[in-house]
């Protein structure tokens, strides 16, 4: 059942509504300001329309999906950080008190943290347990997880956004935890593009050095051992990849089937997007690149991906934390076509006849 219901779901994404596009263009046209003088913002105003299929699009709700879960490549030493501290950030994630949580109080947004292959027993009221297995085997030696398994895990993500999207929640942030995880996108990065492992891999929680070598050469081993094929991107996630990174391209996947906005974190966050415009190339026209990280890889993904970035702030920080960011410009760009005043409305004249 697996592969067809990715092959399916990649199917029921659609294309962009052009007919809402040129509805936002046309108001922003005739809005009290000079024409494009709004610039990015007004280019996310008619992606919002296109997305969603109406000119005056609003989201009053909003969710971050942080997908958490381990990796086993961590045994290699490519991490400044031990591998229990992702159980650990799961639980100040649900006590509140990550940055994610504290940014998306702020934006209006709930967090929602699912553990979906994290190596420990994990149980709270808010947490959404959905573990496919006890972290990722150590890619350096052979492949990541089964196939079945990266499947099972698109299939989540997809699954939990269009459960939110049927309960009323119009936009989605890509967030994620999971010590090792640059590891595993610096390797699928390289796998899907081509990219040599000294241009994709860097250093993620901020390694030294001499770890930078190490993690360099962990992620040319995985990619000898493995060789993923990157005409597969399922096979490609299930080789060098992570139960998040997969769960990430579902939930991206499954914001445009729902034709919902989802707005894209950092460096990890734009892997899975790059996996799942790979799965579905229609995808791409749904995602909204928050901003660019300070990760060495994360500005030649945005390009692979063709998306243009909103925000530079040196952030590295994963999360969803730039996402959530972003979420004041999507407001800001649907507020602008929803509540400005037309030259028309304002009785303001515009030189001539335009």
């Amino acid at each position: 059942m697996g592969h067809n219901a990715i092959l399916e779901l990649a199917g029921s994404i659609g294309r962009l509504d052009a007919a809402a596009m040129a509805a936002a263009e046309e108001r922003l046209g005739r809005l009290t300001k000079p024409p494009g003088s709004l610039g990015k913002l007004e280019e996310l105003a008619v992606r919002l329309a296109g997305i969603t299929g109406e000119a005056l699009p609003e989201f009053p709700r909003r969710t971050v999906f942080v997908m958490a879960a381990d990796h086993g490549v961590c045994e290699e030493g490519v991490s400044a950080f031990p591998a229990e501290v992702t159980p650990q950030m799961v639980g100040n994630f649900l006590a509140g008190g990550a940055a994610v949580n504290v940014l998306a109080r702020q934006a209006g947004a709930d967090v929602v943290c699912v553990d979906i292959g994290v190596n420990a027993e994990l149980s709270h009221p808010a947490l959404v347990s959905r573990k496919v297995r006890y972290g990722t085997a150590n890619m350096s030696k052979g492949p990541a997880m089964t196939r079945e398994e990266a499947e099972a895990a698109v299939l989540i993500g997809a699954r939990l956004v269009e459960e939110a999207a049927s309960r009323g929640v119009r936009l989605f942030v890509t967030g994620e935890m999971g010590i090792g995880n640059t590891t595993a996108s610096a390797a699928m990065m390289s796998a899907l593009t081509g990219i040599s492992p000294e241009q994709s891999v860097g250093r993620g929680t901020g390694i030294d050095d001499v770890r930078l070598r190490g993690k360099i050469e962990v992620v040319r081993r995985a990619l000898e051992i493995n060789r993923p094929d990157p005409g597969d991107p399922l096979g490609v996630l299930a080789k060098v990849g992570g139960l998040e990174i997969a769960g990430l391209a579902g939930v991206i996947l499954g914001a445009a089937k729902s034709r919902c906005p989802v707005v894209i974190d950092g460096f990890i966050s734009s892997v899975a997007a790059l996996a799942a415009s790979r799965l579905a190339p229609e995808a791409a026209g749904y995602m909204i690149a928050s901003h660019v990280s300070a990760e060495q890889g994360h500005r030649q993904l945005l390009r692979e991906l063709k998306l243009e970035p909103m925000l530079e702030l040196g952030m590295r920080l994963g999360e969803g934390t730039g996402g959530v960011l972003a979420l004041h410009l999507v407001d800001a760009a649907s507020r602008i076509v929803r509540e400005m005043a037309t030259f028309e409305s304002a009785g303001i004249s515009t030189g001539g006849d335009r």
